[in-house]
């Protein structure tokens, strides 16, 4: 019993570190922004990344559970440019009400998501490689049922972006909602767990005499619906339906996942952590925009902090499982 409480101690101070971590990262960028850029520390920069995010918070969730299963999602982006097309064409050339137009929204990506779990489980193909056809499929979709043109929305949908809860826009609580739902369904949940365990190693889940397969779908199917939700906020957002939306959303959505600490191997990650690595996207991306650095800049920083995060994180991992080993013996 000793050990076990022990035991509970060690895995709270690791998460403890490991949040702690993630937030002197942001704080150290605050700091660092707030002193080279004059107009950072304001209502109206806050404001701008917190409704920024919402979409790129929505997607990481999806993409998180994914990673976890040892699986990948390329074709989010595609997937929301396609629902965004169909949230739009409903709204202004079917005349249907919001709420129904947001169910087909859903709907589609649902779907897209579903052929991805399906593909990948039927004929137990790598995720890379399917997902990588959904993104073609799914953005060429896109482009036909719109004409190849951006559709107007306007105040239909506006309406998601102007409804505030507690003078928080309704994008920004629907995101933390899905992170903290997110985030309980991984660490507290069967369900989670056994992600976890699929993840680090499918074939023993398999001989335990559990299935794996229908859970991996539903991983696919979540991360889909996710995108989907991300069309919508993105549309309202934008009050249109662009057909070049989320070009490149999947590389932003697994750098914040991989940012956050999830293993690109399976078996490891973290919701909380994944909107942590948003966040840092998104506070270093409007700090390098306000201290006037160029595209090429930034995305060069951006590309060095990812490539950072990871080896920071193999390094823990190798420490922690060195840690383990000796106190086994």
């Amino acid at each position: 019993m000793g050990e076990g409480k022990a035991g509970r101690r060690s895995d709270v101070r690791r998460l403890a570190t490991d949040y702690l971590g993630m937030v002197a990262a942001l704080v150290l960028l605050v700091i660092v922004f707030g002193a080279t850029a004059k107009n950072f520390f304001t209502i109206t920069t806050f404001r701008t990344i917190a409704n920024q995010i919402p979409d790129t918070t929505v997607v990481a969730v999806g993409m998180t559970f994914v990673l976890i299963i040892a699986g990948i999602d390329l074709s989010v982006g595609s997937v929301l440019a396609l629902a965004g097309a169909v949230l739009g064409i409903a709204l202004v050339n079917w005349g249907l009400p919001l709420l129904p137009a947001i169910g087909l929204c859903l709907l589609v990506g649902l779907v897209c998501g579903a052929a991805n779990g399906l593909i990948v489980i039927r004929w137990r193909l790598p995720s890379f490689i399917v997902t990588l056809g959904m993104l073609e499929a799914a953005r060429g979709a896109a482009y036909l049922v719109t004409g190849s043109r951006t559709i107007y929305i306007g105040q239909p949908v506006e309406v998601v972006t102007d409804t505030a809860i507690l003078g928080l826009s309704l994008p920004f609580v629907l995101a933390i909602c899905i992170v903290v739902t997110g985030q309980l369904v991984l660490s507290r949940t069967v369900f989670g767990r056994y992600l976890i365990a699929i993840g680090t190693n499918e074939e023993a889940v398999r001989l335990s005499g559990i299935d794996p397969r229908p859970y991996k779908l539903a991983v696919f199917v979540l991360c889909g619906l996710l995108a989907a939700v991300g069309a919508v906020i993105q549309s309202a957002r934008m009050s249109s339906a662009n057909p070049n939306t989320a070009t490149g959303f999947e590389l932003q959505a697994i750098a914040a996942v991989v940012i956050g600490g999830t293993s690109l191997m399976g078996g490891r990650g973290s919701v909380v952590r994944s909107f942590f690595g948003v966040l840092i996207i998104a506070v270093l991306g409007t700090g390098l925009a306000q201290v006037g650095a160029q595209e090429s800049t930034k995305r060069l920083i951006t590309g060095c902090v990812i490539v950072a995060a990871v080896i920071l994180d193999q390094y823990r991992y190798r420490s922690r499982r060195s840690l383990k080993s000796a106190a086994k013996h």
